[in-house]
């Protein structure tokens, strides 16, 4: 089935998410469900109401884009969840300060796992401090950055 880019969906959907008060994490299609997924964060979080605020809000103007090229579809609103990998420079702007795991690749001083308070990224290096030092680590050598959750 012909879905158009994921690109072109949120550029297309993100007039409407400033107007709501929501950023727009990720578009994804997934085949097998015929689904189409818009995952949003808000400042102090995402609940049900705001998604189904958002997806009031993005589903007819979804109908006039038609994504799919007129074939059915379902579309859902979601948060993309606590444990979600850092992907843009806004999602470590934002969770600056606050707890964060780094998984690595390979080994880094014999570890492969950090734990630690986010002070920077700039675009290249992810900075926090682990057991009262300040690292360094460049982004490309992370498998997955998120927050850490304490239960």
């Amino acid at each position: 089935m012909k879905v158009k880019p994921a690109a072109e969906i949120e550029e297309f959907l993100q007039p409407i998410a400033k107007e709501v008060g929501v950023e727009i994490i990720e578009v994804k299609w997934d085949e097998r469900s015929r689904a189409l997924t818009v995952f949003i964060d808000a400042e102090g979080g995402v609940d049900l109401n705001l998604c189904e605020k958002f997806h009031n809000a993005i589903d007819a103007p979804l109908d006039e884009l038609d994504p799919t090229f007129g074939a059915a579809y379902t579309l859902n609103c979601s948060s993309p969840g606590l444990d979600r990998p850092f992907k843009t420079e806004r999602d470590f702007e934002r969770h600056k300060g606050e707890k964060i795991e780094v998984h690595l690749y390979a080994p880094l001083d014999g570890k492969k796992y950090y734990e630690g308070v986010l002070t920077g990224f700039d675009g290249e290096n992810v900075t926090f401090i682990a057991e009262g030092e300040e690292k360094s680590i460049p982004f490309e050598k992370c498998a997955k950055v998120c927050l850490l959750i304490e239960v």
